[in-house]
């Protein structure tokens, strides 16, 4: 690759056209697909989605674990000319309900088991559904392939949804050309290659686990995608496959630098990334000891504008705790209150990786997408991310606190509204207030304060019922009252600081 990323877009499925033919590119558990076996399976899941849905942008959701459904959707979705919603296979059938029926898909794709998780009425009516192996033994059978897209790279091609601090998940619509910029700029600054091997542990409905597959992709690597269930699961993938790229988020660090690691898993990485929280000095410490020659990415991104900053890994052990400085094809600003530039204030995000807005949501958008700063050499519209941060002189950026309220937890980002809600539908509280409270090892915990029966482990049942394991409170408080601010609300900043 050049020295200088492409800024170009294309359709996002010409991504299949990166690699040699005879060179891996997904290595699944019973398969290893080359390059030339991804063209002609995209090609032929193309094709078939083509025929299931001829309407050009309509939605197809998939919800399902790792595997060649999930890998290989958004890049067939694109081809066929539809919208890619990945829904994350640790939700549960309300919150997969939610996603159906906002972004009016048209069909769902996922297997018998969570299939039989769902409710009469959970499927909108209109939206049908295909069993994922039924799918796929139809797609090996297709004769035709689809040739490759010649769709505007500023066509919408995925929605996913990511939580807000209120309210329900909410659908970030993206381009080709917001996917495509994406994967070139990371596989640049990471300096990836041909022979790099990416072990794909993050969930695919999320950006950042999509990445990991698509500027892999675009450097003609391999992926290796893996749904673990106990960190000695990585390490063993990693020394099977002769991993070279792993991404990962802060609580996943700190269980694998708990690990002994073998030298055969150790030897052949090359670089780690973080995002979805800040690593502490000791984790970078921990992660440097045990993988001394390799290359350590701090990021910072938000799904509305996928990547913002990285922190040069030349860079990581004198400045452990910055943000470092802008991803290509990305302008960040830090502007004050009157939207003047400032050394220290709120982080907006300009420029062709900023995504087109929320699905069908003109007041959120609105409030979260903006005009950019006069300042900004891009112009239109640009992320308001609602996070403080701090430009020291040398330019490098360090994260100053959020303005929204929203839980970050072991990667995942958490509306407190939903649990909230979740808590109340139970009818065992009356009120209920949850929020995160720092954790070395989750990010944040959650914290769920209640009014009502004072039923923990029936409140606990239900929840499990309703919510995924990420979602679960750490901890449940039971109050008489709940304290009221001078405006007559709930006194969210009491509870917290008590908890704290």
């Amino acid at each position: 690759m050049s020295t200088t990323p492409d800024p170009v877009p294309k359709p996002l499925d010409y991504l299949t056209e990166c690699g040699k033919d005879g060179d891996p590119a997904l290595v699944m558990r019973g398969e290893t697909l080359s390059w030339k076996d991804l063209r002609t399976r995209v090609g032929r899941m193309a094709a078939w989605l083509a025929e299931q849905i001829p309407e050009k942008g309509a939605r197809v959701a998939t919800w399902d674990s790792k595997g060649e459904l999930t890998c290989l959707m958004p890049l067939a979705a694109a081809r066929a000319g539809l919208v890619h919603v990945p829904i994350n296979p640790l939700l549960k059938r309300a919150q997969v309900k939610h996603i159906l029926e906002d972004s009016g898909a048209s069909l769902l794709i996922a297997n018998k088991a969570r299939f039989a998780s769902l409710e009469d009425g959970d499927v909108p009516v209109g939206c049908r559904i295909f069993e994922e192996r039924a799918m796929l033994a139809e797609v090996a059978e297709q004769g035709d392939a689809l040739a490759l897209s010649e769709a505007d790279p500023g066509e919408l091609t995925a929605v996913l949804y990511t939580s807000g601090s209120t309210g329900r998940p909410k659908g970030v619509m993206l381009s080709h050309a917001n996917l495509w910029l994406g994967a070139v700029s990371v596989a640049h600054y990471l300096g990836m290659a041909a022979d790099d091997v990416t072990l794909a542990v993050l969930p695919l409905s999320f950006d950042y686990g999509q990445n990991q597959l698509f500027s892999t992709w675009y450097a003609g690597g391999s992926v290796v995608p893996l749904d673990y269930l106990t960190p000695r699961d990585v390490i063993k993938a990693c020394a099977k496959h002769s991993i070279t790229t792993l991404a990962a988020v802060p609580p996943l660090w700190v269980q694998l630098t708990e690990q002994e690691w073998p030298a055969e898993a150790v030897q052949p990485m090359r670089r780690m990334t973080n995002s979805g929280g800040a690593l502490t000095e000791d984790l970078v410490r921990e992660l440097r000891q045990i993988f001394p020659d390799a290359r350590l990415f701090p990021m910072y991104g938000l799904t509305e504008a996928f990547r913002s900053t990285y922190l040069d890994p030349d860079l990581v052990d004198e400045q452990p705790t910055s943000m470092g400085q802008a991803i290509p094809f990305a302008e960040i600003l830090v502007v004050d209150e009157d939207g003047e530039i400032a050394s220290e204030g709120e982080l907006v995000h300009c420029g062709p990786l900023v995504a087109q807005g929320y699905w069908q949501d003109a007041e959120r958008t609105a409030q979260r997408f903006k005009p950019a700063p006069a300042a900004s050499k891009y112009g239109g519209k640009a992320v308001w991310s609602g996070d403080n941060v701090r430009r020291a002189e040398d330019g490098l950026l360090y994260f100053v606190g959020r303005d929204d309220a929203m839980i970050k937890s072991q990667g995942n980002r958490i509306s407190p509204q939903e649990i909230e809600d979740a808590a109340r539908a139970t009818g065992l509280a009356e009120e209920a207030v949850a929020f995160g409270i720092a954790d070395e090892r989750q990010g944040h915990a959650i914290h769920l304060v209640v009014r009502g029966e004072g039923d923990e482990d029936a409140l606990r049942a239900a929840l499990r019922r309703e919510l995924p394991n990420f979602m679960q409170p750490a901890v449940v408080r039971w109050v008489d009252a709940m304290p009221l601010n001078p405006n007559g609300k709930i006194d969210r900043t009491k509870l917290k600081r008590e908890a704290a």
